[in-house]
């Protein structure tokens, strides 16, 4: 069963996006800010990572580029699920190392269309 650790300072969000993977056959972590998204990730490197952009202690963005940075942090896809929809954050994101991009609101049908993108499912 492959992991994926859902990174987001909204309960509510990670709550909906554990439901959808938990559907789609994944074995999911919670994390809800990037510094214990990167603590887990440091004791276990998930398959996916669905991460949010602006979180307090630790931005998605600060959390993709020390994860790239860490032992092992290049396996993961990493597919962002924000509101942040400017080319510019877009552009920021995928020079940092991420996999995919989503826009916030999501629903089950796009997370496994990205997620079938990508080569998780």
């Amino acid at each position: 069963m492959k992991s994926c650790l859902i990174v987001d300072d909204s309960k509510v969000i990670r709550m909906v996006a554990k439901k959808i993977l938990q559907e789609l056959k994944f074995e999911t972590v919670e994390a809800a800010d990037g510094k214990q998204a990167l603590d887990a990730c440091l004791v276990s490197m998930p398959d996916g990572i669905l991460l949010d952009w602006n979180m307090p202690v630790m931005s998605g963005i600060e959390f993709l580029r020390e994860l790239r940075a860490a032992p092992g942090g290049d396996k993961p896809v990493v597919v962002f699920c924000t509101t942040e929809n400017d080319i510019e954050h877009i552009q920021e994101a995928i020079e940092a190392g991420a996999n995919e991009y989503i826009m916030k609101p999501f629903d089950s049908e796009i997370i496994q269309a990205k997620f079938t993108q990508v080569g998780l499912l």
